[in-house]
């Protein structure tokens, strides 16, 4: 059999078994064969039988499978119809990431609770289970249970799976203390432009990681003997570089101080999981962390991420641009302040409850009702800053709002080099965005919305703002190929469709 038959074939499978909610390990038991085996099976480096193909169809319950039904996923949207009714806001994607990097860290049992079940989570278990991590989900699939192995096996690690995330990058900080070398692939995701990984690098260099890249790979070597002595200044405000600074910090026996650091909603996350495995972290919420390090961690750890509040402000903005009236509960209504602020000014009509606490003990949250509203487009342009600013993940949401908003406004999302470019779809779908350059886009609203069909943008948010648009357009659209959306929301169409959207999923055959 052709090496890109079993490429595709392993594809179908590795496919299969995520729907289903199985890790490797569990499809390897249900085969009586071994987790390597399953993982070089969906790889496609290893010859595959028909009959072997028929039994992981039937222990996958998968059509898929058995029938070799292929293709990317893809949505079908019949428009123009009214939401109602409530939605929860489900678990930080990107806090679970995070945790899940940071599980690296502990010699013990950890659980974290309601994990966001997204592509993103499914490539980091990939490459967790590829170094010998045994990570299995419980409690009807709702929890995830993670034990390290006594070594990590880094040359068998899972490279497509590692290349197809950014957050493969929060490995160096907790790798660092189990290995004196060690080899990654670079980071992947979403196409978002050049993004240097320098100002980790920066962070992680007062550790004694050293690193150099060659042939697709970080090749990491540590120097024991190189701590941080004096505070380490962060040269930019980053979650994920917070977040490797914070994640060496742990380990590192001594008080480490990190300045300029981001205080967004994931950082806390990690925080608050960091005090879980016998961490001291102070200046939780500000710019200035104090990290007292301990240089073992062998504890059973349960902990509950919070809910994650970009996706709280997708399900807004759903709600808005489809003139819905709609309860998004769970809200962590302390990284959508500013974003609410703003929504006020422009004219929105929303109720807030009261505040109640996260399963974590920390975060507030509220149950946020948004009635249909008549939008004035703001005075000043929209632009993020980092957190208790307008967070950078939200801004491409407010490119569909603004569009349904009644006047000229102008978006600088100053991050990214080509995010502003992908907003310009929404121009297939009648929306009226004029790009000023890769920064900048110009939207002019009201929008009469049309259908349309066209491929999913390669950038997470924008794809979900195209999505947005076609549930508010009359007619029926298709999205074609929505992995990039998959990567950060769990079941969002099904979830759509709970409170009144029409979206079918399909596949080619």
């Amino acid at each position: 059999m052709a090496d890109d038959y079993l490429v595709r074939i392993g594809k179908l499978i590795r496919d299969a078994r995520q729907h289903r909610g199985w890790t490797q390990t569990q499809l390897a038991e249900a085969l009586s064969t071994s987790q390597s085996a399953v993982n070089r099976i969906e790889r496609g480096n290893q010859n595959i039988s028909l009959e072997m193909i028929a039994r992981i169809g039937e222990a996958l319950d998968s059509e898929i499978v058995s029938l070799g039904y292929a293709g990317p996923m893809h949505l079908r949207v019949v428009g123009g119809r009214r939401l109602s009714g409530a939605i929860d806001v489900k678990t930080s994607k990107n806090a679970c990431v995070a945790l899940l990097c940071g599980s690296l860290l502990n010699k013990g049992r950890t659980v974290l609770r309601r994990v966001a079940r997204i592509e993103e989570v499914f490539r980091l278990l990939e490459v967790l289970n590829s170094i010998g991590v045994r990570t299995r989900w419980i409690n009807e699939g709702v929890d995830l249970e993670i034990v390290p192995p006594a070594e990590l096996n880094m040359d068998a690690i899972d490279a497509d799976a590692a290349r197809r995330t950014r957050s493969i990058i929060m490995f160096l900080g907790p790798l660092l203390h189990r290995m004196e070398s060690f080899k990654l692939p670079y980071a992947g995701g979403c196409d978002l432009g050049t993004r240097t990984i320098e100002p980790h690098m920066i962070a992680l260099r007062r550790f004694g990681l050293d690193i150099t890249a060659t042939e697709g790979l970080y090749h990491a070597e540590v120097e024991r003997s190189t701590t941080p002595d004096r505070p380490i200044v962060l040269t930019e405000r980053g979650d994920t570089v917070t977040e490797n600074a914070l994640l060496a910090a742990a380990r590192h026996e001594g008080v480490t101080v990190i300045r300029n650091a981001s205080s967004n909603y994931m950082v806390q996350d990690l925080c608050f999981f960091l005090e879980a495995l016998g961490v001291r972290v102070e200046g939780v919420g500000t710019t200035t962390l104090t990290v007292h390090g301990v240089p073992t961690i062998d504890v059973d750890v349960d902990y509950s991420p919070s809910e994650d509040p970009v996706e709280a402000m997708s399900l807004l903005a759903a709600a808005v641009v489809t003139e819905s009236e709609l309860t998004i509960r769970r809200v962590p209504i302390e990284f959508l302040e500013i974003e609410l602020a703003v929504l006020e000014e422009m004219g929105l009509d929303h109720d807030r409850s009261p505040e109640y606490t996260a399963d974590n003990g920390r975060t507030r949250l509220v149950d946020l009702t948004v009635r249909p509203s008549k939008l004035e487009a703001p005075i000043d342009k929209i632009h993020p800053m980092p957190f208790p600013g307008l967070n950078i993940d939200n801004v491409p949401f407010f490119a569909a709002i603004a569009a349904v908003a009644q006047g000229q406004t102008l978006i600088h999302d100053w991050v990214y080099d080509n995010r502003a470019i992908y907003l310009t779809d929404l121009n297939r779908l009648g929306g009226r965005l004029q790009l000023l350059d890769p920064h900048r886009v110009l939207v002019e609203g009201p929008t009469r919305w049309r259908a349309a069909e066209m491929m999913c943008p390669p950038a997470l948010r924008p794809a979900v703002v195209v999505l947005l648009a076609m549930m508010a357009a009359e007619g029926t659209s298709v999205l074609r190929n929505v992995y990039v959306i998959n990567r950060g929301y769990e079941e969002l169409a099904e979830r759509l469709n709970s409170v009144g959207a029409q979206i079918e999923i399909f596949r080619d055959i």
